[in-house]
């Protein structure tokens, strides 16, 4: 069996420093995806999105590694987040109106007949109850620019700001995209201050 993959280390879309507005290319990239509305930290939703997500993406890293010898570890949880107006989300942070999309990265090597099987086991079990809104879908980004903020979420507001507002038409560019995090911290374990999260935003150039 080879080596077990790590793609925080061999991913360059994992890596970003705190204070550092970096542009970035982003190739097309496979995901588990669950859509939902709603503040995170209240929303059913949000809770029963992750119960269906992380199992599947177990069910899929065991079948690699049993059927294909290719061993992994689960990539971190990422977000989208959007509103119709997407002050909501950088100012006046009105989680109620955020919609979201949370991910977990899928190898390509894993195909739709995995994913079906995965899903099929995972609803067998009767622990997930919207194990059926999981799907695999191929999100191209293209440009980006990233950083990475350590702290709580909640503080995030300031460097968005600094993102949307300055870095990213300093550049010579536009926003094109949905806001994009990657927790590379696990919330249930890390005090707020300490959390790291990368925070993505697609964008174009203005003639594009």
């Amino acid at each position: 069996m080879a080596a077990k993959i790590d793609f925080k280390k061999s991913l360059d879309g994992y890596q970003a420093k705190v204070g550092r507005f970096r542009v970035i290319e982003i190739p097309e990239t496979r995901y588990l995806m669950i859509d939902g509305h709603g503040d995170p930290n209240t929303s059913p939703a949000y809770t029963q999105a992750l119960q269906a997500l992380y199992p599947v993406a177990y069910k899929l890293k065991f079948a690699s590694r049993r059927d294909l010898g290719r061993d992994y570890v689960v990539p971190p949880l990422e977000g989208l987040w959007w509103a119709d107006d997407m002050d909501a989300f950088t100012t006046a942070r009105d989680k109620s109106r955020w919609e979201w999309t949370m991910m977990l990265l899928v190898p390509d090597w894993i195909d739709d007949t995995m994913f079906a099987v995965a899903v099929d086991v995972v609803k067998a079990t009767g622990s997930a109850s919207r194990v059926e809104d999981v799907r695999i879908e191929t999100l191209a980004e293209g440009r980006c620019v990233q950083t990475l903020h350590v702290g709580s979420f909640d503080d995030e507001a300031a460097v968005l700001d600094e993102m949307h507002q300055e870095f990213i038409p300093g550049q010579g560019l536009s926003l094109s995209g949905k806001h994009h995090e990657i927790y590379l911290s696990d919330a249930r374990r890390t005090t707020p201050e300490k959390l790291r999260t990368i925070l993505r935003q697609p964008v174009r150039g203005r003639s594009e």
